[in-house]
């Protein structure tokens, strides 16, 4: 099942939001994971491997520091999607 990109910001602010505590709402897809999110490596992995289990997809390592904004993870997991 493919979700689209407003369900894959939707689930990653929900995501993001019990990880850290920042409100769903200020997980926009301009927002920066370390800049605007103050977002740690550790609670960023933690955000990796729960954003893998909803999404059913694979985040490589080496793509993770690539997810510099909301909007770069969320055009990553849409198309990574099966």
């Amino acid at each position: 099942m493919a979700f689209s990109q407003s369900e894959v910001l939707a689930g990653l602010a929900e995501i993001v939001n019990e990880e850290t505590g920042i409100a769903a709402e200020s997980v926009q897809l301009e927002k920066s994971f370390t800049d605007d999110l103050d977002i740690d490596s550790i609670s960023m992995m933690t955000i990796v491997v729960n954003a893998e289990d909803k999404f059913g997809v694979k985040i490589p390592d080496e793509e993770v520091k690539n997810l510099i904004t909301v909007g770069d993870a969320v055009s990553f997991i849409s198309s990574a999607q099966a």
